[in-house]
């Protein structure tokens, strides 16, 4: 199986071992290209953007950067391969995505509706794979509970646990994002070895 991997900044406590258990899978011939989220460096952006000091290009790429930033903490110690290059064959790689963006940027508005949860859609469509977003929640909550599966035109226009850019990409790719709570790396990995057939999550289609 190859995926597309999110992990998320609100998990940066428990990310490095989350990367360590995906490469026990790979051991059995996974494949994953993670995609770091921004962690509290792209906060310290955001909260620059609110106050009005850097415009919508510059915390774009500012916010790419921190993500960068998170991919280097992210490999630090795990054994994963920094790549600046998308490549899903089996192992686990963790991809340092501003350089890629600079020359492959079509498709991403630069604004906060595309955060790295959409930089991560583009690269899982491009690539032809599926996505896992890993996070701190049990899947996409709608009116307090937890769904099993839907449609990304549905939630358009309402805030979930995935921005609305990455909605506007899985619908036009047509592929799947699986949302799965990490908080606990091992069952963590339990889950997605139930994937595609199971999700313990919520499947965005």
């Amino acid at each position: 199986m190859r995926y597309v991997v999110k992990i998320g900044g609100s998990l940066i406590e428990c990310a490095k071992e989350i990367v360590r258990r995906l490469s026990i899978l790979a051991e059995r011939g996974y494949g994953f290209l993670v995609v770091p989220g921004g962690g509290p460096m792209a906060d310290l952006v955001r909260s620059l953007h609110n106050r009005g000091m850097v415009s919508d290009e510059a915390a774009h790429w500012m916010a790419v950067l921190a993500m960068e930033e998170y991919a280097y903490l992210l490999a630090d110690g795990t054994g994963a391969e920094l790549v600046d290059a998308p490549n899903l064959s089996q192992g686990v790689r963790i991809l340092r995505p501003y350089r890629y963006l600079l020359e492959k940027d079509r498709g991403l508005e630069h604004s906060w509706d595309y955060t790295s949860d959409a930089i991560a859609a583009l690269v899982a469509c491009r690539l032809g794979s599926d996505m896992i977003k890993v996070t701190d929640v049990d899947g996409v909550l709608i009116s307090g509970k937890l769904v099993p599966d839907v449609r990304a035109s549905s939630l358009m226009g309402h805030q979930s646990c995935i921005d609305q850019g990455s909605l506007r990409i899985i619908d036009s790719c047509e592929m799947r994002c699986f949302v799965l709570n990490g908080s606990s790396p091992a069952e963590l990995i339990a889950m997605v070895e139930e994937l595609p057939e199971r999700c313990r999550g919520t499947v965005i289609w």
